[in-house]
């Protein structure tokens, strides 16, 4: 059988479908990209415009391919169970329950719909799934951590993922070593909030410990982190990672806002005082690091002086990038219920602002590269480039040929719209 993915949203979905492809070829089908047999959507819901999205897919897949076998999971499919099935797939599966999900799958030419979706919030165990994609070997995520107890009180993830779930320092440092082995030359460590691995555990391992045991098992492949609450920044953490030379300085840190009162109203675990602290720390440890960051624009009731607040700490900060997004109505959280919900039009005009600073930070990030020497690993021509990131996470350009899972030395000399062209000095 012939199968197809599409995935949606995070990096998370990005390692589960990746685990899926595996299955299925496990099983002896095939992945196509025209004329298949299946095709599995991995949904998103963490905005409305994310929950359009999968929408409009799920109705093109199955309008394009009426005689396919159709099934959807993920994030959407697990809170909005009812609207997935009233889109006429074959199956509906939730964020969990991936294998079984599969099998679903694969039973559908011979049964009516099928729809099996837990209740998330009554999650325990941590889903164990192979990683490791299907493409050339070059970057891996490896997920170590599922579910959120954050709560904040605009998001809807806590409700989708279910408590905090962790993998087993072992299992995980055996996975590390299982890709380096197969040829991953670069490691990223995700999951849907990290900085919580090992709450659930209860032996005394946390964050730094994963890290390091991570790094310390694949002394020759880079790891990098995913996203992380600034609370888990503290001197322990820097200085016991910035002994590692495989463990890049990239940095995603949620700030969601830069003023104290909406970070209140959001449930944020942390005020503007506590996060610089953070940065600093970073900064202090890992000079040359990047630090970005994603900002939440038009919370309900978010005044003009606080959402100049936000951006003044936001360049007080200065981070290499920013993600802006206008805040995102979700039925189901306190936010949704909250007074002096803000017009859209101001949301839009407020990130239009935001994406201003943004890219002013980032050039002044990238320019201050100009003339340094990094260390780039390449993955992918694209047209008369080949493509990588350094270590910091910038995306680099140079000219070369069969550059694919190198290692090199480059010299930056021109900054470009979404990253940084560079001279090759050497490979590694």
């Amino acid at each position: 059988m012939k199968f197809q993915c599409y995935t949606l949203g995070c990096k998370v979905n990005q390692y589960e479908t990746q685990a899926m492809e595996q299955q299925l070829i496990g099983l002896g089908h095939t992945p196509a990209e025209r004329d298949c047999d299946l095709y599995i959507i991995n949904t998103c819901t963490v905005t409305a415009i994310a929950d359009r999205k999968n929408r409009t897919l799920i109705r093109r897949i199955r309008r394009e391919h009426p005689n396919a076998i159709v099934g959807v999971c993920g994030c959407y499919a697990q809170i909005s169970t009812g609207e997935v099935e009233a889109l006429g797939v074959d199956v509906v599966g939730g964020s969990s329950g991936r294998e079984e999900f599969v099998q679903m799958l694969l039973q559908a030419h011979r049964e009516k719909q099928q729809v099996k979706v837990d209740q998330a919030l009554k999650r325990r165990s941590f889903e164990h799934l192979p990683a490791g994609g299907l493409g050339e070997r070059t970057r891996a995520m490896l997920k170590v951590q599922d579910g959120c107890s954050n709560f904040c009180s605009y998001c809807i993830i806590p409700y989708a993922r279910g408590p905090v779930r962790s993998l087993p320092l072992e299992q995980a440092v055996k996975d590390a070593e299982a890709l380096a082995e197969r040829g991953y030359r670069e490691i990223v460590i995700t999951g849907i909030e990290i900085a919580s691995w090992g709450w659930d555990l209860k032996n005394g391992q946390g964050f730094t410990e994963m890290c390091e045991g991570i790094c310390k098992a694949v002394p020759h492949t880079r790891v990098r982190l995913g996203s992380l609450e600034p609370r888990v920044i503290d001197e322990r953490f820097c200085m016991t990672l910035s002994r590692y030379a495989n463990f890049c300085p990239q940095f995603h840190l949620s700030l969601q806002s830069g003023s104290d009162s909406v970070l209140k109203r959001m449930r944020r675990k942390y005020d503007t005082a506590r996060y610089y602290e953070s940065v600093e720390l970073l900064r202090r440890y890992f000079p040359d690091c990047a630090i970005t960051t994603d900002l939440i624009v038009g919370f309900p009731g978010e005044t003009e002086e606080e959402f100049a607040e936000s951006l003044a700490f936001a360049r007080r900060c200065g981070f290499a990038a920013m993600h802006i997004f206008p805040y995102s109505r979700r039925e189901g959280t306190p936010a949704a219920a909250m007074p002096d919900q803000i017009l859209k039009s101001v949301k839009t005009a407020r990130a239009a602002c935001g994406a201003l600073l943004a890219k002013e930070l980032r050039e002044s990030f990238d320019r201050a590269m100009l003339g340094t020497v990094q260390e780039v690993l390449f993955e992918q021509p694209e047209g008369e480039f080949f493509t990588g990131h350094a270590r910091n996470g910038v995306k680099v350009y140079a000219r070369g040929e069969g550059l694919h899972n190198t290692l090199c030395r480059v010299k930056p000399t021109a900054l470009l719209e979404d990253g940084i062209e560079a001279e090759i000095l050497e490979q590694m």
